[in-house]
C-alpha cells in the first residue's frame, strides 16, 4: 500500500524535526549533546521505517535516491510533501512545548553556510546510496547507524556555520521555529539540492553494478 510509505516518511520526519527543536532550544535543550540526540533520532527512525519507505525523511535524500533509480518518480513528490508537512507540524509542536522561550535565529554567512550544507548533504546522500541502495550491501544491519552518524558528524562539524540541517524539511522546520530566517532558507535549499545531485553522480561513477 503506497499510503504506508508516505505515513512512514511523515512519522520519521516528524520525530527528527521534533528532536532537533527540543534539543537545540534552551532552556532544557541538550547543549553539546544535541547532535548525538539528533543523529540517534534519525538512526532509529531509519531502522524503524527503512523496510517500508526506504527511510528517507529528507527531500535531498529522496532526490538522490530517485536519481539513482531506487525511488519511483511517482513517489518522489508525495515523499517530499509528507516530509515537509511533518517538519512544519513538528516545529509547531516544539513551539507549543517551548512556549515563552526565546527562539533566536541563526545568523549565517551565505557562502560558508551554503558550502557547509552542500558538503554534508553530499556526505549524507552518498552514505545512504552506498549503505541502503547498493546491491553489494543488501541486507546489511549497519545502514541506519551509518546514516545517523553522518548527521551527527555534520552537526558537530558545521552546525555553528549553517545550523547543520542537511535536509530541506529540517530547514523548513527551523524556519517555522524561528531558528532560521525565512530569507536565508534558500541558502540551505540550494546547497542541499546540489549536494544530493552530486552524491547521485558520484555514486554512479564509482559503483559498477547499480541493479
Amino acid at each position: 500500500m503506497k499510503a504506508a510509505k508516505y505515513i512512514v516518511e511523515f512519522i520519521g520526519a516528524f520525530f527528527l524535526v521534533l528532536t532537533v527543536g527540543m534539543c537545540v532550544i534552551d532552556p532544557g535543550g541538550a547543549g553539546n549533546m544535541a547532535p548525538l540526540a539528533i543523529g540517534s533520532a534519525l538512526m532509529v527512525m531509519v531502522y524503524a521505517g527503512g523496510h517500508v519507505s526506504g527511510g528517507h525523511y529528507n527531500p535531498a535524500v529522496t532526490l538522490a535516491v530517485t536519481l539513482r533509480g531506487k525511488c519511483d518518480a511517482v513517489d518522489a513528490a508525495p515523499y517530499v510533501i509528507a516530509q515537509v508537512v511533518a517538519a512544519a507540524l513538528a516545529a509547531a509542536v516544539v513551539g507549543f512545548l517551548k512556549v515563552g522561550e526565546n527562539f533566536q535565529p541563526l545568523v549565517v554567512d551565505v557562502m560558508p553556510a551554503m558550502l557547509a550544507e552542500f558538503l554534508f548533504t553530499f556526505a549524507l546522500c552518498y552514505v545512504v546510496l552506498h549503505t541502503a541502495t547498493a546491491k553489494s550491501n543488501a541486507g546489511n544491519s549497519f545502514y541506519g547507524l551509518a546514516i545517523g552518524f553522518t548527521v551527527l558528524i555534520g552537526a558537530y562539524s558545521v552546525g555553528s556555520i549553517s545550523g547543520g540541517a542537511f535536509n530541506p524539511a529540517v530547514a523548513v522546520g527551523l524556519g517555522v521555529m524561528g531558528l532560521l530566517k525565512w530569507s536565508d532558507i534558500w541558502i540551505h535549499l540550494a546547497g542541499e539540492a546540489a549536494g544530493a545531485i552530486a552524491a547521485a553522480v558520484a555514486f554512479k561513477m564509482v559503483v559498477r553494478d547499480q541493479s
